[in-house]
């Protein structure tokens, strides 16, 4: 294994992933209203106490994250969690003096056991096993980022179709190794964005790419827009926000922390006037106004091509079912956006979603 190929392996065990893309929703959150109608119950259930400031609680996040991962189709297991600064009483209640704790709570029983072993997603997988009668392995989770080498570095970043975000880093670097879990998050957010690749290169192996670009020092971010393929130094924060707005800034995306498409997603601003027109029109005027939206998507390119053939048969339904068919399916769409959908079915659904506002 090369030591690109090692650090990442390392890097995707410290993942914090939500279910769709990332695994918030995998770690039961807990609180002083439903912590009794959760725990004791009829399942086992591991719990960590935990107070958001606390480095070392931080630091078990991701893994904790991933036993949930782990655990969330096993029915019999409850993996939860207890912000102590919020629930300072609950966790009073349970001798919780430093952290984090964790207990182990038999299913029917309020009485912990205090897991004392590692806290490294194998040793916590292993002991819920053990405890719960389980047999359940540790989840895999498959890397965002792209992880370029000096075979596939100019196809890659040097592709004037693509806006591409790099970090050349060193695996021994440990600035690198605290920024590895969010960058695979900033990746996450934005792959389904054909036009946006997040990467990155292990300058500790590849020095001659890393020098350049002028690389001393890692990590060091560059981004290399469609129109720029010198490069440009990444100057912002290194929080998940941060590079989510770089990039939807950067790159015209519209994608939340989560990568959730935001309300602006799809949006085409002379669409948007000719709808205005559409609307107020009588039945006779709309067909006018209508064959002027086919002949303006006529003139979009790529994504904007894409959204206006949206737009279009929103427009066709709307004349075909009457004034209440955008609200309704606005409804619907709403509904099927509440479920637990791919993330694919997700973008098409608030895309759809978006444009049909304008019609409401």
């Amino acid at each position: 294994m090369s030591s690109s190929q090692m650090y990442w392996a390392m890097a995707t065990l410290a993942l914090f992933l939500i279910s769709s893309a990332f695994a918030d929703d995998d770690v039961v959150v807990l609180t002083e209203d439903n912590f009794e109608k959760e725990i004791g119950q009829d399942r086992d259930a591991l719990v960590e106490f935990y107070a958001p400031w606390c480095g070392h609680c931080k630091k078990l996040a991701p893994e904790f994250e991933k036993l949930g991962t782990s655990f969330k189709k096993a029915k019999s297991i409850l993996i939860g969690k207890v912000d102590c600064d919020e629930h300072k009483s609950l966790c009073t209640k349970y001798d919780v003096s430093g952290y984090p704790t964790i207990h182990w709570f038999p299913k029917g029983s309020l009485k912990p056991k205090e897991y004392e072993g590692a806290h490294t997603p194998e040793a916590l997988v292993a002991f819920v096993n053990i405890e719960g009668g389980t047999n359940v392995k540790i989840a895999e989770i498959p890397s965002s980022v792209v992880i370029l080498t000096f075979d596939n570095f100019d196809e890659i970043v040097l592709d004037k179709t693509k806006d591409v975000l790099v970090e050349f880093y060193a695996p021994w670097c440990g600035h690198c190794k605290n920024l590895a879990p969010t960058y695979e998050k900033v990746a996450t957010v934005f792959k389904l964005e054909e036009n946006v690749v997040i990467a990155n290169l292990d300058a500790d192996t590849h020095k001659d790419l890393a020098n350049k670009y002028d690389v001393s020092g890692y990590p060091t971010l560059k981004f290399f827009p469609k129109n720029n393929k010198a490069g440009e130094d990444y100057e912002g924060g290194q929080d998940l926000d941060d590079f989510v707005a770089f990039i939807n800034k950067k790159c015209g995306t519209n994608r939340d922390a989560k990568g959730k498409l935001t309300a602006k997603a799809g949006i085409v601003e002379t669409l948007d006037t000719l709808v205005k027109e559409f609307v107020s029109a009588g039945n006779d005027e709309k067909k006018a106004v209508y064959g002027r939206m086919e002949e303006e998507i006529k003139k979009l390119e790529r994504s904007a091509a894409r959204y206006g053939n949206i737009y279009l048969k929103a427009a066709k339904s709307c004349m075909e079912k009457g004034g209440d068919y955008a609200k309704n399916e606005i409804k619907r769409l709403e509904r099927m956006l509440s479920k637990d959908i791919s993330m694919t079915k997700a973008d098409e659904f608030a895309l759809k979603k978006n444009i049909l506002s304008a019609f409401a």
